[in-house]
């Protein structure tokens, strides 16, 4: 467990930052938030990448707690409109990031084989893809408004331009596809880490 110390405490930063960071608007369809949070699977990859799927999932876990632990801290804390979190975000949060980062390590670990690029690309934008749909159906989507019938996502469902520019949408989509578009964009800024920290450290093909 010591050696995965360094991936678990950049992960649990990672998730800690994001939950915060996700109550501060960065233009009309991000939070800062978006910025932090695919860093997680730099993370997942890295470990990923020097010590197998089963240390990957360890830090996945870990991070995934970490990631509860804020959601039920951010319930109890009342903002301008009700709780800083509410249990329908919690909720799509805890499942977006567990099953996007396992979906991640599966495809890395199938994919490892190629290039050095592959995994990580590969597993970083499949799980990525992943982590949005899954993230804002749950938390915004109307036709899932049974979930938590006291949940008001009326706001997320006015039917705007997609992305101000698109056909029309209910607003939580626009959000969806400006996430997934900075998620793909860091996917591809983060090789040059992923390959800085793992070149010469991992016995085998990436």
């Amino acid at each position: 467990m010591p050696r995965l110390l360094p991936a678990i405490l950049a992960m649990a930063a990672i998730v800690v930052a994001s939950n915060i960071l996700v109550q501060y608007l960065l233009g009309q369809w991000l939070t800062w938030g978006a910025i932090t949070y695919p860093l997680a699977f730099l993370v997942t990859d890295v470990t990923n990448r020097l010590h197998g799927p089963a240390a990957a999932r360890k830090v996945v876990l870990a991070g995934f707690a970490v990631g509860v632990a804020c959601s039920l801290a951010g319930t109890q804390i009342e903002g301008q409109f009700g709780p800083l979190v509410s249990a329908r975000v919690a909720l799509a949060s805890g499942t977006a990031f567990l099953l996007a980062q396992l979906a991640d390590i599966a495809v890395f670990d199938r994919v490892r084989g190629g290039r050095w690029w592959s995994a990580p690309l590969a597993s970083s934008v499949l799980g990525s893809a992943l982590d949005t749909g899954l993230f804002f159906t749950i938390a915004f989507s109307a036709a899932l408004s049974g979930l938590l019938p006291a949940a008001d996502v009326a706001w997320a469902n006015e039917v705007l331009p997609l992305i101000g520019v698109g056909p029309s949408a209910p607003l939580w989509m626009s959000l969806a596809a400006a996430d997934w578009l900075v998620k793909l964009s860091l996917a591809l800024v983060s090789l040059a880490p992923f390959r800085a920290l793992t070149d010469r450290r991992a016995p085998g093909p990436a």
